[in-house]
């Protein structure tokens, strides 16, 4: 196999470097701890979507540059969400959070927000994650669309959807309850807590634990690589198969519950509230 490095820049901000069979694929907007807006949407989706079509690759290792994996979405999102209530615009979260995010392309089971976490099922090889500093809200979505993860102790873990007043809508329910007991996948999401790797890894979200995630990832991925390629690939699909049966379903359904949510008053007062930092002052439910 060559060991020349080919390499791609995607709206810089995200980097695939692939040598040897493994893509070595990188978050890059390390001063915003990696997080999520428009350009890093798309950046995901179209990497995601030209390794899907790679022959030549035998696995990925999908990491964030700088000191965490992603902090979830760009917090300017919740922002000018608040600050269009307070000036008495209409708001719509899926709008502000990305030019494309609700986007749904012809003949696929996700939107953009969704595709990012689930492209890396679609790809037919073994995707492993490498998680230290934070993997929040849609950061901990995208982790969970990986097959393998690998994380230090003391990287944090959160759903926090339910804390601005929304819902994990970027595939997390369905992923998240593939590999934990329903009672603890309710725990995380309905707190919106934040746990450790050490906690993660018991609870089974965290595959491995590592001083040195990338390092152990790449290892895991070159382990890979020494298999047979026909075998790895079937052997992903048939899990999938069977683990991923009744996805478009359930995305759709996140779809339809997110976009009642959103700037409905108590998921305003849960921004508002945040940033105003006092206590939400909540109305009875309407979904």
């Amino acid at each position: 196999m060559a060991s020349t490095i080919e390499m791609k820049n995607y709206n810089d901000r995200v980097t695939v470097a692939i040598s040897d069979g493994i893509a070595d694929v990188r978050l890059d907007r390390a001063d915003k701890r990696n997080a999520l807006d428009p350009a890093m949407f798309d950046a995901i989706a179209k990497a995601g979507r030209d390794l899907v079509t790679n022959r030549e690759i035998r696995a990925v290792v999908l990491s964030g540059n700088g000191n965490s994996f992603c902090a979830g979405l760009d917090f300017g999102s919740f922002q000018s969400m608040a600050d269009s209530e307070k000036n008495g615009q209409k708001n719509s979260s899926s709008e502000n959070s990305g030019e494309n995010a609700g986007a749904m392309q012809p003949g696929a089971i996700t939107h953009m927000a969704q595709q990012i976490c689930w492209v890396w099922q679609e790809v037919p090889v073994p995707v492993v994650a490498a998680l230290q500093g934070h993997a929040l809200g849609g950061g901990m979505q995208l982790a969970l669309g990986a097959d393998i993860r690998v994380a230090h102790a003391e990287t944090q873990f959160s759903m926090r959807e339910v804390h601005w007043g929304l819902i994990p809508d970027m595939t997390g329910t369905l992923m998240l309850s593939r590999l934990v007991r329903d009672d603890v996948a309710k725990d995380l999401v309905f707190s919106a807590r934040v746990i450790l790797g050490t906690e993660a890894h018991q609870i089974g979200v965290v595959t491995r634990l590592s001083d040195k995630p990338l390092e152990t990832a790449m290892q895991i991925a070159r382990e890979i690589v020494d298999r047979s390629p026909d075998a790895v690939r079937g052997a992903k699909a048939l899990i999938n198969r069977l683990s991923n049966a009744g996805a478009a379903e359930h995305f759709a359904e996140e779809r339809r519950i997110i976009y009642s949510l959103i700037g409905k008053p108590n998921q305003v007062e849960a921004v508002m509230s945040n940033f105003e930092k006092r206590p939400a002052k909540f109305v009875p439910p309407t979904v």
